[in-house]
């Protein structure tokens, strides 16, 4: 990503990472992802945030033409986590006398990831609503603990009404990627974000003390316009409600007999008017878009084979996805599946029942080996109550 001018004072130099298949060694990013990193020119010269290591090279590059010649004042470190602070020994490097701008958290971290490099002679603690003046702009530091590491804070410059946001609100994808900006914030957010609703509240409550014109995020798109709409988002996915009517149906089949029990279920629920069937496959699909539509809709189906005496390990797995996400205020209905000793059901409503605000539907649904009439009736009668 060439760099380009956000405003006459501030230039993006951050890169994409066209080649990066899982982030976070977990998440499928088709579309790559983007390493944003931003300059302030003014009397004093701000670096804000540097870039993955595997991108240091092509960054490093993006800042000299920015610079051209000069050398920055600062660095600021909003987050730590390597996929941002993992250039931030190459800068020193380049630029021994700038100065590192971080809260105590962050040095205390840097010096974790990075053994034995002295952070001493260069760095500047700073602690809520601390300001540093570069001249005409003025740059404000707001702790952000948990949102989603305890170190983050966001940075607000206020001349402009720029917040620096660090992780939040951002989403999948490079910037050249064309797409719906909220598909992928919604799939980031409650995937990497989404535990710590409270912290977000916290920091959205912060935030709406400010004058913010513009959000540069650390991922994905600058956001410059409607920010109201990019807010409420946050506002929703941040207190748990559910975003739109719909249900998700999430299944894990052995054999193929929960998988056709699930998709005549979504075929009920479409007969009987239900405003969206999501349908996931939790064997094959991305089990974090399974979660992000569990967290978009009002109602959740759970449906699994019984195997070796619990459940089937791909729904297991996306029972512990959503408890680590604090997943709640839903409606839960469970289905299993056993030929003999169904167990299914029994682990799986072990999980829903450390869900919070969970209103569940019973009783629990049991398929013996396949569908049959009585089975089939009982599906029919779950989607009339989902419905």
């Amino acid at each position: 990503m060439a760099n380009f001018k956000i405003s006459d004072a501030v230039t993006y130099v951050g890169v994409d990472d066209k080649d990066l298949d899982l982030f976070e060694s977990q998440y499928d990013v088709p579309n790559g992802m983007a390493y944003n990193s931003y300059i302030i020119f003014d009397e004093k010269i701000a670096v804000m945030d540097t870039v993955d290591a595997a991108k240091t090279d092509e960054w490093l590059e993006n800042v000299g033409k920015a610079l051209d010649g000069k050398a920055p004042d600062y660095l600021i470190v909003d987050h730590v986590e390597p996929d941002h602070s993992g250039s931030i020994v190459a800068i020193m490097g380049k630029y021994p006398d700038m100065k590192i701008v971080g809260n105590a958290k962050t040095f205390q971290m840097l010096e974790q990831f990075f053994d034995g490099v002295s952070f001493d002679d260069q760095k500047i603690v700073v602690k809520e609503n601390d300001e540093l003046s570069l001249g005409s702009h003025t740059l404000t530091f707001i702790m952000a603990a948990m949102v989603h590491w305890p170190e983050v804070m966001v940075t607000f410059e206020k001349s402009e009404g720029i917040l620096f946001a660090a992780d939040a609100f951002g989403k999948f994808g490079t910037l050249d990627t064309d797409e719906d900006w909220a598909c992928e914030a919604r799939r980031y957010y409650f995937n990497i974000v989404g535990k710590y609703g409270m912290q977000v509240q916290a920091l959205l409550k912060k935030a709406a003390a400010l004058d913010i014109k513009k959000i540069l995020p650390l991922h994905g798109p600058m956001l410059t316009e409607n920010l109201e709409y990019y807010i409420g988002k946050y506002q929703v996915w941040s207190s748990y409600t559910p975003e739109d009517k719909g249900v998700t149906i999430a299944y894990a089949s052995i054999h193929g007999n929960t998988a056709k029990a699930a998709k005549e279920l979504a075929k009920m629920l479409e007969e009987k008017g239900a405003e969206k069937v999501s349908l996931f496959d939790l064997a094959r699909d991305d089990i974090a878009e399974a979660a992000e539509d569990a967290f978009r809709y009002d109602r959740l189906v759970l449906m699994a084979s019984s195997y070796d005496a619990g459940v089937f390990p791909p729904m297991e797995h996306f029972l512990i996805k959503l408890r680590s996400k604090t997943y709640r205020n839903r409606t839960v209905a469970i289905v299993e599946n056993g030929s003999w000793a169904p167990s299914a059901g029994r682990v799986i409503k072990s999980y829903v029942d450390e869900f919070k605000d969970i209103t569940l539907i019973e009783p629990v649904v049991t398929i013996k080996s396949a569908l049959n009439a009585d089975s089939r009736a009982q599906l029919e009668e779950l989607a009339g109550k989902l419905v």
